[in-house]
């Protein structure tokens, strides 16, 4: 067996050495690649979405006519410097992946020539020098966007509007009742099926069906929705637990329920006294600054889209992106109230009157 001389044990060094660099290099270009090719593909729905918000909002605004034309310019104008602050965020970061990408294509044909050297004096003599030449050649790929909000431009849009100028609106917030055959035997609900508190008594003697809550102190809205938008409050003010939102028609009523999207609920919660989260898999927090007192619920079946409001401010709370599979109900619970007065007050459909 040959004795490696000094020489062969550098070039095999030497080699291993490059090879590893080269194939981070490769890795490196490839995650590049793939990063261009996300932003590339997010500046082109980025302009898709604001035209799209355009004609929304100029929809929202010819209903209104002449009084609405000062809120209509300030909307558009939010809007065009929120698509010209996102797609300016992208633009950049297009170019310096761009440059970026260059300098690790650069350096992985560095390494490729010098990995095609055959004379390994030849090879060896230009090693030392190629740490200094690829200085800089290797980028880490940490991709990074704040997604475009379009939330801030769908939903109730014009109920927003009215909020600050009094006139009509479409949607009109819906007159919702509850279902007295839904609710949970705990659960006391007003004559007029818009007030849902929950009882400290023993259980109503209630006849149970497939229809009625029998663990979850929950209780569904009278009215199946299966197309259209829909927009209805709800007053939560003065409690530390409840959960609204929607339910399958079908989703099962029975034992302990997970309230998640898999199994047919999209709702937002608040818990633990002070705070608010969506019922995803896992919870999502929500970025509640002070306590809600009413909240929004817009509903866009076609477009599958569910939206949260502080219906005081119409501020954005949460958006459910999904493909119903079928009718869905209004969902409510007041969560258990408890001796030390806690949690005692109902929840109550908000009413608005024009």
């Amino acid at each position: 067996m040959p004795v490696k001389t000094a020489v062969d044990q550098a070039w095999t060094g030497a080699l291993r050495e490059l090879k590893e660099q080269l194939q981070a290099l490769q890795d490196s270009e490839r995650e590049h690649t793939e990063a261009l090719q996300l932003l590339k593909r997010q500046l082109a729905e980025t302009k898709s979405s604001t035209k799209s918000l355009r004609t929304t909002i100029g929809e929202a605004f010819e209903r209104l006519h002449r009084l609405l034309r000062e809120r209509q310019k300030a909307m558009l104008e939010e809007l065009e410097a929120d698509t010209a602050r996102t797609l300016t965020d992208i633009e950049q970061k297009v170019q310096r992946y761009s440059q970026q990408l260059r300098k690790v294509q650069e350096g992985a044909q560095i390494l490729q020539e010098r990995l095609a050297e055959t004379d390994r004096h030849t090879f060896l003599a230009g090693v030392a020098s190629l740490s200094e030449r690829l200085k800089g050649k290797i980028h880490e790929t940490n991709l990074t966007y704040e997604d475009f909000p379009t939330s801030k431009y769908t939903g109730p849009l014009q109920y927003t509007i009215w909020k600050s100028l009094f006139q009509d609106i479409h949607p009109v917030p819906a007159a919702l009742t509850l279902d007295p055959g839904t609710a949970h035997q705990r659960l006391i609900l007003s004559d007029d099926c818009t007030i849902v508190a929950y009882g400290n008594l023993h259980p109503q003697p209630l006849q149970d069906s497939p229809k009625r809550f029998d663990v979850e102190v929950s209780v569904l809205g009278s009215e199946a929705f299966s197309s259209g938008v829909h927009y209805w409050e709800v007053v939560v003010a003065e409690k530390t637990q409840w959960v609204i939102g929607l339910a399958h028609e079908a989703a099962s009523r029975k034992g302990s329920i997970q309230i998640q999207p898999s199994r047919g609920f999209y709702c937002i919660v608040m818990h633990d006294g002070n705070q608010y989260s969506a019922c995803t898999e896992p919870w999502t927090r929500l970025n509640v600054r002070d306590k809600l007192d009413k909240v929004g619920v817009f509903l866009d079946y076609d477009q599958g889209l569910l939206i949260f409001y502080n219906a005081d401010d119409m501020s954005w709370l949460y958006t459910f992106r999904e493909k119903f599979p079928g009718k869905l109900c209004s969902y409510f619970s007041p969560g258990q109230s408890h001796a030390n007065g806690k949690n005692v007050q109902p929840l109550r459909i908000n009413t608005v009157r024009i």
